[in-house]
């Protein structure tokens, strides 16, 4: 635990270092009752204006600000002409509701898979993608306020910016393992980057960090209270700069100093590494098992538990996506999560992703059928295939990597 004391903010925001800029500059959406103002593409992003700023607004709160293609399409069209304006200083995004953003509308992929629709599923990658590579790339500077639910691939809209403000409300997560699905947009990037073997841990159980955690292991910048936000905010509008350390001041006027809860996951730190650090899934699996028979800790059942209902390909493929990612820089995360997608979406090796979102988000029997069964009967040579380059017929994700130099 000792390593974590010293990620802990010394003053009342920690360090930016997991995203440094090399410029100046698991709960579910009730996707049955929609409000058809949301579902207007213009709605689904509201704008809002300042003296020197612009604020982006999440609004799909009751399906948690699930993410859609025409969304994303708009933030970066929005962020683009943003960053072109010299009028404009710096970046606001924020979510309406009780959640910041709970990833993808993964039921709305789920209908168009089932209607053999692909290509669409695929311009949402794309999309997707794309405005994650700019917005780890941004040259103002950018506020994200992640109050509420951040999950999957809202970490991915959000989370590559210059500054990140959590909650006593926020919850993060990745569980895409138990949709038979990955961690994308930048999260084999960004969980690669967490102390030790943190971020094997949460991509293969899907455990959640609060706004505490977040801070302690750098995934955050600063932390201020639910009550205090409206507070921030205002004083955020007055601002009339570019500067970033104005607007790192002006945040830490509102924010706290806290440490980790002792029941927290961050103080099984140690027991994480011992487990997490080996090759396979299969040997993370023995590791838990042994240290479950000589603790007798009720953490390691849990953990294992969570791990067995996961799609057993999903697993494998994670493990050695956070593995890839450690070395390799955005733009290349990037890309490699791109293939995973396509290949999770195509069938050609597996289901899962289709079923597993049936199971727990469709039909909600929580009995999802995986295919392959069992971790002994994923081949090298399925884990292989989502990895792979693509055919001359299958395009890659290309990024303006010429233009938007990228950082490690």
């Amino acid at each position: 635990m000792q390593r974590f004391k010293s990620l802990l903010p010394q003053t009342r925001f920690s360090s930016r270092s997991l995203f440094s800029h090399p410029r100046p500059f698991s709960a579910q959406p009730n996707y049955a009752q929609r409000n058809d103002d949301e579902e207007d593409p213009q709605n689904q992003i509201l704008v809002q204006g300042r003296a020197k700023s612009r604020s982006a607004i999440l609004n799909r709160p009751s399906s948690l600000n699930a993410l859609t293609t025409s969304m994303v399409a708009r933030l970066k069209r929005l962020y683009d002409s943003w960053e072109e304006n010299s009028d404009i200083g710096f970046v606001l995004m924020k979510g309406k509701g009780t959640a910041f953003c709970s990833g993808a509308d993964v039921v709305r992929l789920h209908h168009s898979l089932n209607e053999g629709n692909a290509e669409e599923a695929k311009e949402f990658f794309r999309t997707l993608y794309s405005f994650v590579y700019l917005q780890g790339t941004y040259l103002k500077p950018h506020v994200s306020i992640l109050n509420g639910r951040t999950m999957g691939c809202g970490s991915g809209i959000s989370l590559p910016g210059m500054f990140r403000v959590v909650t006593d409300k926020t919850i993060f997560s990745h569980p895409e393992a138990q949709i038979g699905f990955h961690p994308d947009a930048g999260a084999s990037y960004l969980l690669s980057r967490l102390p030790g073997y943190l971020g094997e841990y949460l991509a293969l159980t899907g455990d959640k960090l609060n706004g505490v955690e977040m801070i302690a292991c750098r995934l955050a910048t600063h932390y201020s209270l639910n009550a205090r936000l409206a507070w921030l905010e205002e004083r955020l509008g007055k601002l009339v700069t570019d500067d970033p350390s104005i607007v790192e001041a002006s945040l830490s006027q509102y924010a706290d100093l806290v440490y980790p809860d002792r029941s927290g996951i961050l103080h099984k730190i140690d027991t994480i590494d011992r487990c997490f650090s080996h090759d396979t899934v299969e040997e993370i699996i023995e590791a838990l098992e042994k240290e479950a028979a000589e603790s007798l800790d009720e953490w390691c059942l849990t953990t294992l538990q969570k791990i067995r209902e996961a799609s057993p390909l999903s697993l494998k493929v994670i493990l050695r996506s956070i593995r890839e990612g450690r070395f390799e820089t955005l733009d290349q995360c990037l890309v490699r999560e791109y293939r995973i997608s396509v290949r999770a979406i195509s069938k050609n090796v597996s289901s899962d992703f289709v079923e597993g979102v049936r199971a727990r988000m469709v039909d909600k029997d929580f009995t999802p059928k995986w295919d392959p069964p069992s971790l002994k009967d994923v081949s090298e040579d399925m884990v292989d295939h989502y990895f792979s380059p693509f055919s001359e017929l299958e395009p890659e994700l290309v990024l303006p990597t010429a233009l938007r130099e990228p950082y490690m």
